[in-house]
Protein backbone atom coordinates (compact mmCIF):
# COMPACT_ATOMS: atom_id res chain seq x y z
CA UNK A 1 0.00 0.00 0.00
CA UNK A 2 1.31 3.45 -0.94
CA UNK A 3 1.14 5.91 1.95
CA UNK A 4 -1.09 8.95 1.39
CA UNK A 5 1.94 11.19 1.83
CA UNK A 6 3.68 9.55 -1.17
CA UNK A 7 0.63 10.19 -3.37
CA UNK A 8 0.36 13.79 -2.16
CA UNK A 9 4.09 14.37 -2.75
CA UNK A 10 3.78 13.04 -6.31
CA UNK A 11 0.56 14.96 -7.04
CA UNK A 12 1.07 18.36 -5.41
CA UNK A 13 3.66 21.01 -6.20
CA UNK A 14 5.01 23.98 -4.24
CA UNK A 15 4.36 26.37 -7.11
CA UNK A 16 3.93 26.67 -10.85
CA UNK A 17 6.45 25.15 -13.22
CA UNK A 18 8.87 28.04 -13.97
CA UNK A 19 8.58 27.44 -17.71
CA UNK A 20 4.76 27.64 -17.55
CA UNK A 21 4.16 30.11 -14.69
CA UNK A 22 2.65 32.87 -16.85
CA UNK A 23 0.24 30.60 -18.70
CA UNK A 24 -0.91 29.01 -15.42
CA UNK A 25 -2.17 32.21 -13.81
CA UNK A 26 -5.71 31.99 -15.22
CA UNK A 27 -6.55 29.38 -12.57
CA UNK A 28 -3.39 29.85 -10.51
CA UNK A 29 -4.86 33.07 -9.10
CA UNK A 30 -7.22 30.90 -7.03
CA UNK A 31 -4.50 28.83 -5.29
CA UNK A 32 -5.41 28.73 -1.61
CA UNK A 33 -8.56 28.01 0.39
CA UNK A 34 -11.96 29.60 0.00
CA UNK A 35 -15.13 29.68 2.10
CA UNK A 36 -18.29 29.24 0.03
CA UNK A 37 -21.92 30.17 0.19
CA UNK A 38 -23.52 27.68 -2.22
CA UNK A 39 -26.99 28.24 -3.65
CA UNK A 40 -28.74 25.45 -5.57
CA UNK A 41 -31.69 26.48 -7.74
CA UNK A 42 -34.36 23.87 -8.56
CA UNK A 43 -36.30 23.86 -11.86
CA UNK A 44 -39.19 25.64 -10.11
CA UNK A 45 -36.88 28.41 -8.81
CA UNK A 46 -36.67 27.14 -5.23
CA UNK A 47 -33.30 28.04 -3.73
CA UNK A 48 -31.36 26.08 -1.12
CA UNK A 49 -28.29 27.68 0.45
CA UNK A 50 -25.47 25.90 2.29
CA UNK A 51 -21.88 26.58 3.23
CA UNK A 52 -18.96 24.89 1.56
CA UNK A 53 -15.22 25.05 1.06
CA UNK A 54 -12.97 25.10 -2.00
CA UNK A 55 -9.23 24.40 -2.03
CA UNK A 56 -6.95 25.11 -5.04
CA UNK A 57 -3.33 24.07 -5.38
CA UNK A 58 -0.50 23.47 -7.82
CA UNK A 59 -0.30 19.93 -9.16
CA UNK A 60 1.64 17.59 -11.44
CA UNK A 61 5.09 19.20 -11.14
CA UNK A 62 3.47 22.64 -11.22
CA UNK A 63 2.04 22.12 -14.71
CA UNK A 64 -1.60 22.06 -13.60
CA UNK A 65 -3.99 23.47 -11.02
CA UNK A 66 -6.12 21.04 -9.03
CA UNK A 67 -9.01 21.90 -6.78
CA UNK A 68 -11.41 20.17 -4.43
CA UNK A 69 -14.74 21.61 -3.38
CA UNK A 70 -16.76 20.18 -0.55
CA UNK A 71 -20.41 20.98 0.12
CA UNK A 72 -21.66 21.09 2.72
CA UNK A 73 -18.39 21.94 4.39
CA UNK A 74 -16.67 19.49 6.72
CA UNK A 75 -17.59 19.47 10.40
CA UNK A 76 -15.02 20.55 13.02
CA UNK A 77 -14.37 16.82 13.60
CA UNK A 78 -13.47 16.46 9.91
CA UNK A 79 -16.60 14.55 8.93
CA UNK A 80 -17.87 15.30 5.46
CA UNK A 81 -21.31 13.97 4.56
CA UNK A 82 -21.59 15.98 1.34
CA UNK A 83 -20.28 16.00 -2.20
CA UNK A 84 -16.57 16.22 -2.89
CA UNK A 85 -15.67 17.44 -6.37
CA UNK A 86 -12.18 17.35 -7.88
CA UNK A 87 -11.06 19.36 -10.89
CA UNK A 88 -7.78 19.07 -12.72
CA UNK A 89 -6.99 22.01 -15.01
CA UNK A 90 -4.11 22.71 -17.37
CA UNK A 91 -3.41 24.98 -20.34
CA UNK A 92 -3.43 23.34 -23.77
CA UNK A 93 -1.58 25.54 -26.30
CA UNK A 94 -2.90 23.43 -29.20
CA UNK A 95 -6.40 24.85 -28.62
CA UNK A 96 -5.33 28.16 -27.00
CA UNK A 97 -7.45 27.29 -23.97
CA UNK A 98 -7.48 25.23 -20.79
CA UNK A 99 -8.63 21.65 -20.38
CA UNK A 100 -10.59 21.17 -17.18
CA UNK A 101 -12.17 17.95 -15.95
CA UNK A 102 -14.42 17.82 -12.89
CA UNK A 103 -15.17 14.56 -11.12
CA UNK A 104 -17.91 14.01 -8.54
CA UNK A 105 -17.50 10.49 -7.18
CA UNK A 106 -20.54 10.53 -4.88
CA UNK A 107 -22.80 10.73 -7.94
CA UNK A 108 -20.44 9.12 -10.47
CA UNK A 109 -20.11 12.26 -12.60
CA UNK A 110 -17.24 13.24 -14.90
CA UNK A 111 -17.44 16.57 -16.77
CA UNK A 112 -14.74 17.68 -19.25
CA UNK A 113 -14.73 21.38 -20.13
CA UNK A 114 -12.74 23.80 -22.26
CA UNK A 115 -11.99 27.03 -20.40
CA UNK A 116 -11.03 30.49 -21.65
CA UNK A 117 -10.58 33.97 -20.21
CA UNK A 118 -13.64 36.08 -21.12
CA UNK A 119 -14.29 39.72 -20.14
CA UNK A 120 -12.18 39.66 -16.96
CA UNK A 121 -13.56 36.27 -15.91
CA UNK A 122 -13.34 32.64 -16.96
CA UNK A 123 -15.90 30.61 -18.90
CA UNK A 124 -15.84 26.81 -19.06
CA UNK A 125 -17.97 25.21 -21.77
CA UNK A 126 -19.12 21.61 -22.01
CA UNK A 127 -22.02 19.50 -23.23
CA UNK A 128 -23.47 16.66 -21.17
CA UNK A 129 -26.38 14.41 -22.08
CA UNK A 130 -27.03 16.72 -25.02
CA UNK A 131 -27.30 19.84 -22.85
CA UNK A 132 -24.83 22.70 -23.22
CA UNK A 133 -23.38 23.63 -19.84
CA UNK A 134 -21.47 26.75 -18.87
CA UNK A 135 -19.51 27.25 -15.67
CA UNK A 136 -18.14 30.72 -15.09
CA UNK A 137 -15.96 32.65 -12.66
CA UNK A 138 -16.68 36.38 -12.43
CA UNK A 139 -16.15 39.43 -10.21
CA UNK A 140 -12.69 38.06 -9.41
CA UNK A 141 -10.62 39.94 -6.82
CA UNK A 142 -7.70 38.69 -4.69
CA UNK A 143 -10.17 37.85 -1.88
CA UNK A 144 -13.51 37.09 -3.56
CA UNK A 145 -15.13 35.69 -6.70
CA UNK A 146 -18.45 34.39 -7.97
CA UNK A 147 -19.00 31.06 -9.72
CA UNK A 148 -22.08 30.02 -11.72
CA UNK A 149 -23.32 26.74 -13.20
CA UNK A 150 -25.78 27.32 -16.04
CA UNK A 151 -27.49 25.05 -18.57
CA UNK A 152 -28.85 25.99 -22.00
CA UNK A 153 -32.62 26.30 -22.36
CA UNK A 154 -34.97 26.94 -25.29
CA UNK A 155 -32.70 25.16 -27.74
CA UNK A 156 -29.73 27.27 -26.68
CA UNK A 157 -31.54 30.61 -26.84
CA UNK A 158 -31.00 31.24 -23.14
CA UNK A 159 -29.41 29.97 -19.94
CA UNK A 160 -30.89 28.78 -16.64
CA UNK A 161 -28.92 29.19 -13.44
CA UNK A 162 -28.58 25.85 -11.62
CA UNK A 163 -26.04 26.67 -8.93
CA UNK A 164 -24.08 29.70 -7.71
CA UNK A 165 -21.12 30.10 -5.33
CA UNK A 166 -20.02 33.24 -3.51
CA UNK A 167 -16.39 32.67 -2.54
CA UNK A 168 -14.27 34.47 0.05
CA UNK A 169 -10.61 33.64 0.62
CA UNK A 170 -10.23 31.77 3.92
Amino acid sequence: MVPASALLDAFTADGPDPDSAHSLQLFGQFVGSWDLTVTDIDDDGTETTRTGEWHFGWALAGRAVADVWICPRRTPAGDSPGEHGLSLRFPDPSIDAWRSTWMGPARGIVRPFVARAVDGGIVLDGCFDGVATRWSFSDITPTTFRWRNEVAVDGGAGWRLVQAFEARRA
